[in-house]
């Protein structure tokens, strides 16, 4: 198809065509976009509409951000790509910059954010075995209720999302489900034969941000520490400033880098980062551990024919810059604050929405309906008419997540069409 025939093609065609000739995989909002610009995007027509999700919190530093963009085409038009058959002069200053801007020893770089998932688990599970000295085969990993970490088969087979589940096995052994924010299941867990880490979410993303305990972080590190067990934070949804902190992990910490003395800074034995790693400009992912867990990997053990290529090195890395130069991580928590506040005002005047949680720009409203009604939905299309896209999580709640980008002056705009559409949302 010619650049000017897809050009002619309006929403309705478009979407047609994908619901022909693609998989039906994905249930998305009707709106096909063509364009991004920080904190906007224009669908084909040409209508202007806020991003309130950022592609899952991929796009943290607002779309098509020139700093990155500028970085990815400068190096797609030097180099794209070698394998890992042999070294680059890109790769080894981007794990110098990423390990130390994130305070660890080692880097092991992949692309999406399943993979390193799978690659936290395979590192996990092969310290448990050279290091701790549990027979082969034996290791178990605590992950929790409700959680996501992707779709891939060993994913979704600790997964209690029927969905997700529903025909897809023989599920992979190994694991052990407990109820989120409760460490004393965490620490009955722990005292199980064989357990080598801990996998969890800071903030339960696809849960409908379920946002824990203060404590529940800190407090299950120090469990992991007391009972010899690795504690894994999966930050590809929650890192990169998007809850108000470099990470979530950081608690209440605004550094742009790691500070060891913060209290309530609980540092993961293993680190998985994705999504806005590369500020949505392209897949990029990575597993950060210390040398002695890292150094557990051997040649030919993992690797990725695309994972630490060149354009993926400059883009992280100018992704990462952005972050720190612009302070997103400190207006995430300003902003975040400012909304958490103004949506507990629209839920004083009505009875269709019944609570706001969240964490910096990581926030949900909860709808007052049934998980299996289609109000959520319904809101969702309806904020789409008056100009702001978001999606709905969990049946009925849905999620709100703009890029970090977002000044005040926008996110009172943002706030005024949230307001106009539940308060005139009609069942």
């Amino acid at each position: 198809m010619s650049e000017l025939t897809r050009e002619k093609l309006g929403s309705a065609a478009l979407i047609e065509m994908e619901d022909k000739h693609g998989a039906h995989n994905y249930h998305p909002l009707p709106v096909v976009l063509a364009k991004g610009e920080g904190v906007y995007v224009w669908d084909v027509e040409g209508k202007k509409y806020f991003d309130f999700l950022s592609a899952y919190s991929a796009v943290n530093q607002g779309h098509c951000h020139p700093k990155i963009v500028g970085a990815m085409k400068e190096q797609a038009e030097t180099l794209t790509l070698t394998s890992r058959a042999f070294y680059n002069d890109a790769l080894g200053p981007y794990e110098q910059f990423i390990t130390n801007y994130f305070g660890f020893d080692k880097v092991l770089p992949m692309n999406t954010g399943a993979e390193a998932v799978e690659t936290a688990i395979k590192i996990c599970r092969k310290w448990a075995y050279e290091k701790k000295g549990i027979a082969e085969d034996q290791a178990k990993i605590i992950v929790c209720e409700n959680n996501f970490h992707g779709r891939t088969t060993t994913i979704v087979s600790f997964s209690n999302d029927e969905s997700a589940r529903k025909n897809f096995g023989p599920f992979t052994p190994g694991f052990i489900r407990i109820p989120y924010n409760d460490l004393d299941a965490l620490a009955s867990a722990l005292a199980e034969e064989n357990v080598a880490g801990f996998l969890v979410e800071p903030i339960q993303g696809e849960a409908g941000v379920f946002t824990p305990s203060e404590d529940f972080i800190p407090k299950a590190k120090e469990l992991c520490n007391k009972n010899g067990v690795l504690f894994i934070a999966d930050e590809v949804q929650t890192g990169i400033a998007r809850t108000g902190s470099l990470l979530a992990v950081c608690g209440n910490c605004t550094c742009e880098n790691h500070c060891e003395k913060q209290a309530t800074y609980a540092k993961p034995d293993i680190l998985i980062l994705g999504k806005a790693l590369s500020g949505g400009a392209y897949p990029v992912s990575a597993v950060l551990a210390d040398d002695e867990i890292m150094m557990v990997i051997r040649p030919g053990q993992h690797g990725s024919t695309f994972g630490g290529n060149p354009v993926a090195a400059k883009v992280a890395i100018a992704a990462l810059e952005v972050v720190r130069d612009e302070n997103l991580s400190q207006n995430a928590r300003r902003l975040g604050e400012l909304f958490r506040s103004e949506m507990n005002k629209i839920i004083a005047k009505t009875d269709l929405i019944t609570k706001v949680r969240g964490k910096g720009l990581l926030n949900a409203i909860l709808v007052n309906d049934t998980p299996d009604s289609e109000t959520a939905w319904n809101i969702c299309v309806a904020l789409k008419e008056n100009g702001l896209l978001a999606k709905p999580t969990h049946g009925n709640i849905i999620r709100f997540a703009p890029p970090l980008v977002m000044t005040e002056a926008q996110l009172m705009d943002c706030v005024a069409i949230i307001e106009k559409t539940i308060l005139e949302f009609k069942k």
